[in-house]
């Protein structure tokens, strides 16, 4: 005998509509690309569930299959997938599972990927060039995608690609707490934060009013024939004898960083301790970046650091407890700005 099903009469009074009321749950789901599993597990574990048995094979012709193993139908499925190297084939998975996730009948797609790919391919630098990253949106959104969770985003304009909503979370609560314990206070009294270029000024401002420092800019510019080489020009601000923090969202092959910190040194500055968000390092970045001119440098495992890529002076951050809260917020109708103080 079926279950008895509460219905609902018509009330044109108060324009109701006859029908069904099911007694269905919100659900949360969370699956993981093959690019990071150990963050994808942090996640999980912080919001305290486990991920979604997932099927992943390539052929001997390298064309990928992911299966989900168990029902996913009408659940607000969360999918974690980075892009680092092979941004390629970690894209194409994606498209994949979003694809699969879409037939399944899942009721709410979110890609969570903390490093948005081809982020800094956002807008036309000379003619008959693509705007990848507007591209990156279209098929997210084609293969299933109803919202996109990112960090840090290259270009905050990235967000208006996705026809849906876009949480732009933001690194700096995660790294600023670290640097607000390690920091002595003599550090403190000699700190300026740095921004390694123009476009990052912003970002470094909001740096110098939370450590309460003085904030200088490096002024540099970039071949657009020649990719990864940078020439600095000049420094704005005092940074002799000073400490001196670089802010940037990535670190591809190191050269803007190390650069910069050379400038940095050259002009006075005692340290120099560069942060950011995304440690791409692409090579030779492992080797630019022991350098003297740096003294430490602070990233998130926003993407994976093998072995091979580590050094005495990296320290690496855990991104998961933020992506935790925030897939939690989504997912219980929360405010994601509320975690940044209304600034996301």
């Amino acid at each position: 005998m079926g279950r008895k099903k509460k219905t609902v009469e018509l009330d044109r009074a108060n324009d109701i509509a006859p029908g069904l009321v099911a007694k269905t749950k919100k659900r949360l789901v969370v699956a993981r690309g093959s690019s990071h599993p150990a963050l994808a597990a942090e996640v999980t574990e912080h919001l305290g569930t486990e991920l979604v048995p997932t099927e992943y094979r390539t052929f001997a012709s390298g064309e990928i299959l992911t299966r989900f193993e168990v029902s996913i139908r009408g659940c607000d499925f969360f999918l974690i997938q980075s892009f680092g190297p092979p941004v390629n084939e970690w894209l194409m998975e994606t498209l994949i599972m979003l694809d699969a996730a879409k037939r399944a009948s899942a009721k709410r797609i979110t890609v969570v990927a903390p490093y948005y790919p081809y982020s800094r391919q956002d807008k036309k630098g000379r003619g008959r060039e693509p705007i990848s990253a507007r591209l990156v949106a279209d098929l997210l959104k084609t293969a299933g995608a109803d919202r996109v969770m990112s960090v840090d985003l290259h270009a905050a304009q990235i967000q208006g690609f996705f026809d849906g909503p876009v949480d732009h979370l933001f690194a700096k609560p995660v790294l600023l707490e670290y640097f607000q314990a390690t920091l002595t206070a003599a550090d403190r009294e000699l700190l300026t934060v740095v921004s390694p270029d123009t476009g990052r000024v912003r970002v470094a401002d909001t740096w110098s009013d939370s450590l309460g420092a003085p904030l200088a800019i490096i002024h540099k510019r970039r071949d657009p024939n020649v990719a990864n080489q940078v020439t600095v020009n000049e420094i704005v601000g005092d940074v002799s004898g000073r400490v001196c923090l670089l802010v940037d969202d990535m670190i591809d092959t190191g050269g803007t960083i190390v650069k910069a910190a050379e400038a940095l040194k050259a002009s006075g500055a005692v340290r120099v301790i560069v942060a950011a968000t995304h440690a791409i390092f692409s090579d030779p970045a492992t080797e630019r970046l022991q350098s003297e001119a740096i003294d430490e440098v602070v990233v998130t495992d926003t993407i994976p650091i093998p072995e091979e890529k580590r050094f005495p002076k990296l320290t690496i951050l855990p991104i998961a407890p933020l992506l935790a809260r925030a897939i939690h917020e989504v997912f219980e109708d929360g405010s994601v700005t509320s975690m940044f103080d209304g600034a996301a």
